[in-house]
């Protein structure tokens, strides 16, 4: 069994290099997706951010409004709040998934997709993360890429003056992640995402290969 991170900042293209990795056979879990179930009414993750941040981050249908808690998050310092109360639970879901994937294949290789693997050590909120990983791949592409890919994925169909928000909260979010230049050493496998598809995917067989053998497949 092995135990993979897939990490890169904000618009770095790893959900695309992820559904690779998924499409040639390896279990994939995104932590936003966890997030995003966690966060949901009902939830003790829910409760525990409405009771921190107040019932103004709360939509008229009772749901999280994820724009203002990310605004609250990365333009008002309370990033490290937020984190506190969902990295833990984020974990400890993604554990117990990982626990039952090699309950039934002990051979297999779970990746975790996550922007936040160095940052979760980093600011305290589950500290050491990045050491429940057997290996760590890291997606990488020039910044001025990832606000661009942000950008085109977020802002369809808005108004200018709202693409121009949109941005401002990309590279807000990007300055509150580590430089890719800082997680190169903590890296196995490194994934460049500036040019073509065709070269992402290539990469990828280069890295799921050593993934492999790792995993004694």
């Amino acid at each position: 069994m092995l135990r993979v991170g897939l990490t890169g900042g904000l618009g770095s293209g790893k959900s695309t290099v992820a559904r690779m990795f998924a499409e040639r056979g390896v279990f994939v879990t995104s932590a936003d997706e966890v997030g995003r179930r966690l966060m949901q009414p009902g939830e003790a993750v829910y409760q525990k951010i409405l009771e921190c941040f107040g019932p103004e981050v709360l939509l008229p249908g009772g749901e999280l409004d994820r724009r203002k808690l990310a605004t609250l998050a990365f333009q008002q310092g309370r990033l490290d709040e937020l984190n506190r109360i969902v990295h833990p639970a984020v974990i400890a879901d993604q554990e117990k998934w990982m626990e039952a994937i090699f309950v039934h294949n002990p051979g297999a290789i779970a990746m975790v997709e996550s922007a936040l693997v160095f940052e979760a050590g980093a600011s305290g909120s589950v500290p050491g993360w990045h050491k429940r990983f057997d290996r760590i791949v890291l997606v990488t592409a020039p910044d001025e890429f990832k606000v661009r890919r942000f950008v085109e994925r977020v802002a369809a169909d808005k108004s200018e003056i709202e693409r121009q928000q949109i941005e401002a909260d990309a590279k807000a979010r990007l300055r509150a992640q580590m430089p890719d230049d800082q997680k190169l050493s903590w890296s196995d496998y490194v994934i460049d995402n500036s040019g073509p598809l065709e070269n992402t995917a290539q990469q990828v067989e280069k890295v799921l290969a050593q993934l492999r053998n790792h995993a004694n497949y």
